[in-house]
């Protein structure tokens, strides 16, 4: 039975890897409080990574890690592998190819410090892009409330767009969904087609233990930390260690989320539907939440990660109250200015945040990209990198 499993996770890595052949300081005076409650500490021994791949997965908050690396590559003029042709995704979801990278020759010398923009991954690609000492992670979200918020968020693709509910779908998914319909993928195992697998797969299949061993196996072996967006937190001291960055660096407000007006109480039995619809999302999630907390264990330790979640949670208080108007969220139709208005999409309403009015200088410089949504700040990288680049060479 053991040699039978072994070879038939071997056919499965063959399979998936012809297939990827086959497939194309808040130094402001406004923010001295701040400082005071992350003092930065240079470390000798562990020097601040720069080099990084973060696959960005869908519905996971994966944008706020997203803003995360590229206020650090903005504010240290590092180098970013952005998407071709100002697109905001690596022409997902095809897999990705290096050709989707914006100024990318083999023969141009070029170093991306920095690649986290949507793509289907491939790793034998990124590596012709990246270095190779770039640091790859990514963030896992539980299959249940990435499900109730792809259903709100991509309403329109077909698979979604007859059904009046999440109930409706699941009730139906399996005698009518349809994997060859463009973007369908987004309603079946997504974060195994994000990862670069064959997501159509769901409970009962006879080989679902072997493809699920294969997908472990695989992303263990191309990415050095897996974050949990359950425990955001958490996962954000964990790559604080990871990389060797501080505090400060990993803090965050919340991008791309919805109105809690657009978001629904997913019940035990669709929560059940769920996890059987995508079992194979369910069974890489249960994996690496567990081997989450074994990172914990070894990179930080429980008393150090509850002491320095508390000190992120005073940061991004402080920050908060320091850089936001009312401190919170906003609809919409509430943002003052229109060019920090987050792209909507489907039924979702994405929140925003209006900045203090009395804000000026560096603070405002740093408060304003901790609020600038994807899109704009993906724009104003690609005009810094390029233009910079076509006076350097004039």
């Amino acid at each position: 039975m053991k040699h039978k499993l072994r070879s038939a996770r071997t056919r499965l890595m063959a399979h998936h890897h012809q297939n990827e052949r086959q497939a194309e300081s808040l130094d402001d005076v406004q923010l001295k409080n701040v400082q005071k409650v992350t003092p930065r500490v240079a470390s000798a021994t562990c020097p601040p990574k720069t080099h990084v791949v973060f696959l960005k997965t869908h519905k996971t908050a994966s944008s706020s890690v997203l803003n995360i690396l590229y206020r650090y590559g903005d504010s240290r003029n590092l180098t970013f592998a952005l998407p071709l042709k100002k697109r905001r995704q690596m022409f997902y979801p095809l897999f990705f190819n290096p050709r989707f990278v914006e100024g990318f020759s083999s023969r141009s010398g070029t170093v991306f410090h920095i690649m986290c923009n949507h793509m289907r991954f491939r790793k034998s690609e990124v590596a012709k892009v990246m270095p190779t000492d770039a640091f790859y992670f990514s963030i896992l979200r539980h299959p249940v409330a990435m499900m109730e918020s792809i259903f709100t968020y991509y309403k329109n693709i077909p698979a979604f767009h007859k059904t009046r509910s999440l109930e409706d779908f699941l009730n139906t998914c399996w005698r009518d969904y349809n994997s060859s319909e463009w973007n369908n993928h987004y309603a079946h195992n997504v974060l195994a087609f994000d990862f670069g697998f064959d997501h159509n797969v769901a409970d009962g299949a006879e080989d679902l233990d072997e493809r699920a061993a294969v997908a472990v196996t695989t992303i263990e072996r191309d990415f050095q930390l897996v974050l949990i967006s359950d425990y955001f937190d958490e996962s954000m001291v964990l790559l604080k260690h990871a990389l060797c960055w501080s505090l400060e660096d990993v803090v965050s407000f919340r991008l791309n989320s919805r109105s809690e007006r657009t978001r629904h109480k997913v019940s035990p039995e669709t929560a059940a539907k769920i996890k059987r619809w995508n079992a194979l999302d369910w069974r890489i999630y249960l994996h690496f939440n567990s081997t989450f907390w074994h990172k914990v264990e070894s990179l930080v330790g429980q008393e150090k990660m509850e002491n320095e979640v508390s000190q992120l949670k005073a940061l991004h208080a402080k920050l908060a109250d320091t850089c936001l108007k009312d401190g919170r969220a906003v609809d919409p139709s509430k943002i003052n200015e229109p060019e920090l208005k987050p792209f909507q999409y489907g039924e979702a309403v994405i929140q925003g945040y209006n900045l203090n009015p009395h804000l000026n200088g560096r603070t405002k410089t740093k408060c304003r990209r901790l609020i600038t949504p994807e899109l704009q700040y993906t724009s104003h990288l690609n005009i810094k990198q390029f233009q910079t680049q076509l006076l350097n060479s004039g």
